[in-house]
């Protein structure tokens, strides 16, 4: 669906026939390309002095992609995070299967699971079982991380659209309190009737939610369903809307999320 030349950011091989025929695989294309231009327009910022490094707690920050995309074409996101407090950070950059997408025709690319529709709106159906195997996978990551002596109040799980969705059921259905989860334009991916699964150490986790007000993928309405569900559920959740943003990462919401992360970062010592 896209390729990366030598030394250039993402393009795509056939545009015009990849928004008539798979509008949703060009978001791959155009996350690539926002991570290329962050990594460069970045200001750099000097870390804190070498005894604060060395205080650094321990910690896992595991990211998951958006359809059509893969965990290697994001590994740019980590360079941003230079405080001193990510020193002895563990990133994780999984990559989704390739499966059949509904929302494609059928088309297999890689998917944490499945989409039934584009855009994804409020209303959208659900593909609950999908999604609980998809759970299933991610909880075994952090599990492995916690059993390398990793605090679970330490770990936090970070998605964009699809990858976003999946963030927000994995930390509301894992059995522990983690240091939080992120959800970059992403959407609730079960219906109500799920919160009474969640374990009462999940609903502790604080989430934090990022949306574009100008998305037309996953639309600002299906960003907005997120807070009143999770108030129901008697989970914390931080809401941020960002004008003129579309179905895209800013640079601003990756500085917030740096700052989010290290203000619940648990001490080492």
């Amino acid at each position: 669906m896209y390729c990366r030349t030598k030394g250039s950011a993402w393009r795509t091989k056939d545009m015009h026939s990849i928004l008539l025929t798979n509008p949703i695989a060009l978001l791959a294309v155009i996350l690539g390309s926002t991570i290329i231009f962050i990594l460069f327009l970045q200001p750099r910022h000097l870390s804190s002095s070498p005894k604060s490094d060395s205080m650094a707690a321990r910690s896992f920050v595991l990211w998951l992609h958006g359809l059509g995309d893969s965990g290697p074409a994001n590994e740019p996101i980590k360079t941003l995070f230079r405080s001193s407090e990510f020193r002895n950070t563990k990133w994780s950059f999984p990559s989704a299967p390739e499966n059949p997408v509904t929302c494609n025709y059928g088309m297999r690319m890689p998917s944490w699971f499945d989409i039934q529709e584009i855009p994804v709106t409020a209303d959208s159906p659900k593909a609950e079982s999908d999604v609980l195997k998809a759970v299933q996978n991610v909880h075994a990551m952090i599990d492995k991380e916690v059993a390398a002596g990793t605090d679970p109040n330490n770990v936090f799980v970070c998605g964009f659209s699809q990858g976003g969705a999946l963030t927000l059921a994995s930390v509301l259905l894992y059995p522990k309190k983690l240091g939080g989860g992120a959800v970059f334009s992403g959407w609730v991916p079960f219906n109500s009737s799920m919160i009474e699964k969640f374990p009462e150490d999940a609903k502790k986790t604080p989430i934090l939610w990022s949306h574009g007000m100008a998305d037309r993928t996953v639309l600002f309405e299906a960003g907005q369903a997120g807070p009143p569900f999770l108030q129901q559920a008697g989970v914390t959740c931080e809401f941020k809307a960002y004008p003129g943003l579309g179905h895209s990462i800013s640079n601003e919401e990756l500085q917030f999320l740096e700052s989010w992360i290290k203000t619940r970062l648990q001490s080492s010592s």
